[in-house]
């Protein structure tokens, strides 16, 4: 279907719209997609403590296995 076939379609999907209901049509522009920027998450501080916790634990059970 090109564009041209489909412009006429909708013109008569909105003909018989307005013949049969009698509703209004409105038609709008279409808009842009917005950009998608990564969402990135930064470390808090509670974060990165937590994390050299794990860190620590970790290297402790390392040790503490012969």
């Amino acid at each position: 279907m090109t564009k041209d076939e489909l412009r006429a379609e909708l013109e008569r999907q909105e003909q018989r719209y307005k013949e049969v209901y009698g509703g209004e049509v409105t038609t709008y522009a279409a808009q842009p997609d917005p950009e998608r920027k990564p969402w990135r998450k930064r470390a808090t501080v509670q974060d990165q403590v937590y994390t050299q916790e794990l860190q620590k634990m970790e290297q402790e059970l390392k040790a503490d296995q012969p």
